[in-house]
């Protein structure tokens, strides 16, 4: 068997069990802890009848995409980060959305804690289609001139989120007087103009986009969430799940850095005991 082939990395992995696992059991313990919630929405399918016409497909259509894309090549060591990281962030973005009435959940929670571990789902989901889409850029533009490449990335990239950037102030201009509103955007303004990568950066904003969309369309149009334009859904929601997963990413990376600057600095000193001892 060629060699090549025997590297290549396996969609399922011994870790994409160990992933799928916790999924659903998050799955289950959110359904069981928030019993009402689930009751009232499977209240609404006829099971006497044709059942499958009050089958809420969409749904079940985004949770399958999503399961499927997050055992693709897991690795439990990497994607440990990627759930913290979008667990605090989203508890982050929920918060400040919900305390500045930019957009309010069915139940009034200001969050609802139920809505808080689709975070994290969604990240892993837009790390798998980010990897993918940067691996078939990466297998289509093997001969181009990769000088020009990272030119059309970084127009593309000042391009998307520019504009992204004046929706965001259009939108967020009536909670101004917030100071929660003033430190997003704030925090929004540096990622953008401190880029470290512009293709990758570029392709995380487009998948957490694209799935973002879904998520959204789903959300607004059964009334699960408002937001205060009533729009099902906003554009501007949409193009922010992309700057969320670019914001996420970049948390990530700032962490792995100053864990392994931290190690460095341990091994370091105990290598200096060693060296004592020794003499």
């Amino acid at each position: 068997m060629d060699s090549s082939h025997r590297s290549r990395p396996r969609f399922w992995t011994r870790d994409s069990s160990i992933l799928l696992g916790g999924f659903f059991l998050v799955i289950f313990l959110i359904v069981y802890i928030w019993w009402p919630l689930a009751e009232e929405v499977l209240s609404y399918i006829d099971w006497n009848g044709q059942w499958w016409r009050y089958m809420d497909w969409l749904l079940l259509g985004v949770f399958a995409f999503m399961s499927l894309t997050i055992v693709a090549r897991a690795d439990i060591r990497t994607d440990l980060l990627i759930v913290f990281v979008g667990m605090c962030g989203g508890l982050a973005i929920e918060s400040w959305g919900t305390q500045t009435n930019l957009w309010h959940y069915y139940t009034a929670e200001r969050p609802p804690l139920w809505i808080i571990p689709a975070w994290p789902i969604a990240s892993l989901s837009i790390d798998r289609i980010t990897r993918l889409l940067n691996w078939i850029i990466g297998q289509m533009t093997r001969s181009s001139n990769q000088a020009t490449l990272a030119s059309i990335f970084s127009s593309l990239y000042w391009l998307a989120f520019t504009a992204f950037l004046a929706l965001m102030l259009v939108f967020i201009a009536p909670t101004f007087d917030k100071s929660t509103t003033l430190l997003s955007l704030a925090l929004c303004i540096l990622l953008i103009f401190t880029p470290n990568n512009y293709r990758y950066a570029l392709l995380t904003f487009i998948a957490g986009a694209g799935l973002g969309y879904f998520l959204e369309l789903w959300g607004t149009t059964r009334e699960c969430w408002t937001y205060y334009t009533y729009e099902t859904p906003p554009f501007f929601a949409v193009l922010a799940h992309g700057m969320a997963a670019v914001a996420f990413w970049r948390a990530g990376l700032l962490l792995k850095t100053a864990w392994g600057r931290m190690a460095s600095f341990r091994n370091q000193k105990v290598d200096a005991g060693r060296e004592t001892v020794s003499e």
